[in-house]
């Protein structure tokens, strides 16, 4: 029977991955994703899931494990942040180009150097090109239902693709809220058993991860963008699935509009900050300002007609980004430019929140006030 709990959104996504019913779960912990193991730990420990985990000695070996785990056909789960999937990159595309539909969450936390622990994009966005879907949530009770949804996305055939599921470290990794945990035979019936269409068997001989010459290469990668192509649909899919079983959506799965009806000015917004740009868009709306939001629920993959539709009516939009490519910007706003070459609609970033930096209602206010006065944006410090 579902019950309400108030706890963390790290909490949320290990209760979550328990109803999903992993068996083998390699771990390593960082700050601050090790709220996610620490907790399957104790499911595990006290028979709530039956699952064994590996304790490796690097995120490389978790990430190198969860490969190994897949190439058996059996369904897997992992957590990091930070240095730690910097650590995991030599290995994520060899997961998306095997169509491994692994899922990992991340508590998106910044980039040495300098040292910092705090939260902005810059893990994530780093790695927005290796081939995994990547899903960013606002709440506790999101990331709770993404992490069920991801598992569905990531094992549908026609996908068949690792997920990213992105929460922001510690402004949600380790915030209490209230969060519905669901009745786990209602969670069966939405996840089937995992079943592999391709694993090592000794029955049934096959290779996997051979070299690919030049000849065949090429393929390989084009596969991935057919299937990340055919991930939209499904994400879609899988989500309406999900209101209508759960009562519970997020925009579409990829995109939510929020007061963009009669909006003329509009932020992108990814993540956490979403909840702050409601509040400001709220107070400009009681002043009859035309102000919207635009949430970037999937950005890979990225849902660029739906964009296109949904920037129709704005004159200005500006796209906060908590990730700076170093010497042209942000991640977010270069992917939103491109979406949107030949639009109308004029396009400002401010990148933001880097190092766990606050974008308080103030600052989204100034981008706000920026964009309708028709400033260029900045650095929003």
């Amino acid at each position: 029977m579902a019950e309400i709990k108030v706890i963390s959104g790290a909490d949320a996504i290990a209760q979550a991955v328990k109803l999903c019913k992993p068996k083998v779960l390699p771990m390593y912990p960082i700050t601050p994703s090790t709220l996610v193991p620490e907790r399957l730990s104790e499911f595990v420990n006290n028979g709530e899931l039956n699952a064994e985990i590996i304790y490796v000695e690097s995120e490389h070996s978790a990430i190198s494990a969860l490969f190994g785990i897949y190439a058996t056909g059996l369904r897997s789960f992992t957590a990091t942040a930070s240095q730690g999937l910097a650590l995991m990159h030599e290995i994520l595309p060899i997961i998306s180009a095997s169509r491994f539909p692994a899922v990992m969450a991340v508590a998106n936390r910044a980039l040495s150097g300098p040292l910092n622990i705090w939260n902005d994009h810059s893990d994530a966005m780093s790695e927005r090109d290796q081939g995994w879907i990547q899903l960013y949530c606002e709440t506790a009770q999101e990331a709770f239902d993404t992490t069920i949804m991801a598992f569905k996305i990531a094992e549908t055939e026609k996908v068949s693709l690792p997920v990213m599921i992105c929460i922001d470290g510690f402004s949600l990794s380790h915030v209490y809220e209230p969060v519905q945990i669901e009745d786990a035979q209602k969670v069966d019936a939405f996840l089937p058993e995992y079943k592999p269409s391709v694993m090592l068997d000794p029955k049934k001989p096959v290779t996997i991860g051979a070299i690919a010459f030049p000849n065949t290469y090429f393929e390989f990668k084009e596969a991935e963008e057919i299937a990340m192509s055919e991930a939209e649909k499904v994400i879609e899919q899988v989500h309406k699935e999900f209101a209508k079983k759960f009562g519970r959506e997020y925009g579409n799965g990829l995109i939510e509009l929020i007061e963009m009806k009669d909006a003329e000015y509009a932020l992108i917004t990814v993540g956490g900050t979403t909840g702050t740009a409601r509040e400001v868009v709220a107070e400009l709306t009681k002043k009859k300002k035309k102000a919207g939001i635009i949430r970037i629920k999937s950005m890979r993959p990225f849902p660029k007609e739906q964009l296109k539709n949904a920037v129709k009516k704005i004159k200005i939009l500006g796209v906060i980004d908590r990730h700076a490519s170093i010497g042209f910007g942000g991640a977010l706003s270069n992917d939103v430019k491109s979406a949107l070459n030949g639009q109308k609609v004029i396009v400002e970033e401010f990148v933001a929140g880097l190092g766990g930096r606050d974008i308080s209602k103030a600052k989204l206010h100034d981008a706000f006030e920026a964009i309708i006065r028709g400033k260029k944006g900045y650095w929003l410090k």
